[in-house]
């Protein structure tokens, strides 16, 4: 066969090549098929469908904020998907999954033409969501290392990074960028905004630019209540170091020297003693090379006393690291194995989530803890966290007559039940508990446990007690000219015959 034969077979095969390169290539599940694995929507707004062919019912899983589709579930057989989404200023892109008999099929959405804009972090919070940008800025504080989130920050703001990809795009290997607070680093991904805050999500790392300033290694990191010296040991290969203490620490955290020898820098701070409660702070490191600022971060907490309050006191108290020890009657147990209860004293009652060891302790409702935590707080709900159970005054529920037969002891605490026969003093809660076969005289009712003064008054009136009703009470077991009776009697609950 001659050349001029073979020439137009050759095209001919080629074209053939080009054409079946240019049809989509569509992954096809056994469970679910669709027309197209690609949405395209125009830039001006609109809306484009395709055909679903299902062995079973669907569901679609749509997570793309500007795209409306006709339908999130469907039964099995044939159906259309129309895909909608107004203007868009700058192209956008998303992914929305369907799932059926197991299996996902996913669907990529374009809108416009997807550019990466350059911008400021500001301009990014000002900007679109979904829309790609490219930031450079420093690294200020890193989250968690796994995903790899953490904040990025410039002259004009920051913005919160959720996720970082490797260098191979692949998720959950954040450490193999070596990436430290002070870095400069340039990323690129969409924006969303998640309860408020700015976000770039699975960002593609651009290049990284290491500080000229490192924290190497500290000394002391955690200094005790009577305060001492911590020590900083910093490479820096900038000009000089500078030391920024924050604004809050600075009335008990001092520079005592700073040291340089060549690239090696030590700097050593006086802590005074702490009188208040736990405290922490993060001193930063600055250098520059003469066009670019640097800079590395490092934590220190010194441990503080331990703040003895009542329970409206700590409620008052804002959120914090400062420990607080509280005393009250354990009010009521929602969980007996990791010791979340309500704890509840003269003043007020307050949650405790959770106490160390609390299941070992054998701690039961009327019991009187002393434990130390933290105030926290939970969707806007004051509670303690980080509890730990310092002490446990055992309260024994018994009958009056088993209460009368017991021997008058001062540290032993029983909880009696009975119904009020009479009041003698209401102002300090004297009054007569009759359980229907025996009769004690309670010399004091009041609101809770650790009320002394005149914060001892007024329980009958404030919970409108009154004879009739049905009261249990904690106290002890003494007399008085020959008289027995349950004294220093503490509120535990009551029952209105009303």
């Amino acid at each position: 066969m001659k050349l001029k034969y073979l020439f137009p077979i050759f095209i001919a095969i080629l074209a053939l090549m080009t054409s079946c390169e240019d049809e989509e290539t569509v992954t096809l599940l056994d469970g679910i098929q669709v027309s197209s694995s690609y949405v395209s929507i125009p830039v001006d707004g609109g809306s484009t469908s395709i055909t679903i062919m299902a062995k079973d019912n669907w569901t679609v899983e749509n997570s793309v904020a500007w795209v409306t589709i006709s339908s999130t579930s469907g039964s099995a057989g044939e159906s259309t998907l129309t895909f909608s989404a107004t203007s868009a200023i700058d192209g956008r892109t998303g992914e929305v999954l369907i799932q059926c008999a197991g299996e996902t099929q996913r669907i990529n959405i374009i809108q416009g033409l997807a550019t990466i804009s350059t911008a400021t972090c500001q301009e990014v919070i000002d900007g679109p969501d979904s829309k790609t940008y490219q930031v450079t800025g420093v690294v200020t504080a890193i989250t968690n290392t796994t995903y790899g989130n953490w904040y990025l920050e410039d002259e004009t703001g920051s913005i919160y990074i959720y996720g970082t990809l490797d260098s191979k795009g692949g998720e959950k290997n954040f450490l193999s960028w070596g990436l430290e607070v002070g870095d400069e680093i340039t990323v690129q991904g969409p924006k969303t905004t998640y309860n408020g805050t700015v976000e770039l999500v699975n960002v593609t790392v651009i290049g990284i630019n290491k500080s000229l300033v490192k924290v190497d290694s500290v000394l002391n990191a955690e200094l005790p209540v009577e305060g001492g010296e911590f020590v900083a040991y910093l490479t820096c290969k900038g000009e000089g170091v500078s030391v920024e203490i924050p604004e809050d620490a600075e009335s008990w955290l001092s520079i005592s020297s700073i040291q340089t020898a060549g690239t090696n820098t030590v700097v050593t701070f006086k802590a005074e003693a702490n009188e208040s409660g736990d405290r922490e702070t993060t001193l930063t490191f600055r250098t520059t090379d003469g066009s670019k600022n640097y800079t590395s971060q490092t934590s220190l907490s010194q441990k503080g006393a331990i703040l003895e309050v009542s329970i409206a006191e700590f409620l008052a108290a804002e959120v914090g690291n400062i420990q607080y020890r509280l005393s009250g009657v354990v009010a009521s147990i929602s969980d007996a194995t990791s010791g979340k209860l309500y704890l509840r004293d003269f003043s007020g009652e307050t949650y405790v989530y959770k106490i160390q060891d609390f299941a070992q302790a054998n701690v039961k409702e009327g019991d009187i803890i002393t434990i130390v935590g933290k105030r926290a707080a939970y969707n806007g709900s004051p509670q303690v966290s980080g509890a730990v159970l310092e002490e446990v005054i055992p309260v024994t529920p018994v009958t009056i007559a088993e209460f009368l037969a017991k021997p008058e002891d001062s540290n032993t605490y029983y909880m009696i039940t009975g119904q009020i026969s009479d009041i003698d003093y209401a102002p300090y809660g004297n009054l007569y508990l009759n359980d229907g076969t025996t009769e004690v005289y309670v010399y004091g009712c009041y609101p809770g446990w650790g009320a002394t003064g005149d914060d001892r008054k007024g329980l009958l009136a404030d919970k409108g007690i009154v004879v009739g009703d049905t009261l249990s009470v904690i106290g002890i077991r003494t007399s008085y000219n020959g008289q027995d009776q349950l004294g220093y009697g503490i509120y535990f609950s009551h029952v209105s015959a009303q």
